[in-house]
Order: structure tokens, then C-alpha cells, then sequence
């Protein structure tokens, strides 16, 4: 199994990863062993994750929600996918 993640950090900013053991990579993180991003952000909690059946696969949703805007990570977080065609060309940055 393999898992991409969403952390809200300290200063309200979003970090997305992947992993193969969700556990173990969120310990790392709130310890400030798991990026430098989050080291520096702490303390930081899991808003969400997904599962996958293969690392390439969680490797590669991590990269496309890297990519995505604030307001499309947080409609995500929020279990609301159907706002993300709306949300594809906007600017809005709402807060958790």
C-alpha cells in the first residue's frame, strides 16, 4: 500500500506527500524529521489522505495536488471534489 497526504503546517500552509507507511512518515514529521518544508512549520496535522496500491500511483497524485491552487486543496481536505472544476481558474485562498 502507498499514500498521499495533505498536512496543514503552523503557519496555515499545506504540504502534500506520498508514502508507503503513513504512520511512521507522520511521526517523522511532527518530530521535524520528515521535509525540510514541514521541519521548519511545525507543529503540523494530517487534514487528509488517500490509499493507493502502488507507489507510482500515490507518487503520482502527489504531484498533480502540488500543483493544484490553496482553494483546490482545501475543497479536497473537505470532501468536496465536485468543486473542483470551479475551482480549476480562480484565485480564492479560503482558510480551514
Amino acid at each position: 500500500m502507498a499514500y498521499t497526504y495533505m498536512l496543514l503546517c503552523a503557519d496555515r500552509t499545506l504540504y502534500v506527500g506520498s508514502t508507503t507507511d503513513l504512520e511512521r512518515r507522520l511521526s517523522e514529521h511532527r518530530v521535524g524529521l520528515g521535509s525540510e518544508y514541514t521541519r521548519h512549520r511545525l507543529p503540523v496535522q494530517l487534514v487528509w489522505y488517500e490509499q493507493y496500491d502502488s507507489v507510482e500511483h500515490a507518487f503520482e497524485r502527489e504531484k498533480q495536488i502540488q500543483n493544484w491552487s490553496r482553494a483546490k486543496r482545501l475543497a479536497l481536505v473537505r470532501g468536496r471534489p465536485g468543486d473542483l472544476p470551479d475551482l480549476a481558474n480562480t484565485s480564492q485562498t479560503p482558510h480551514p
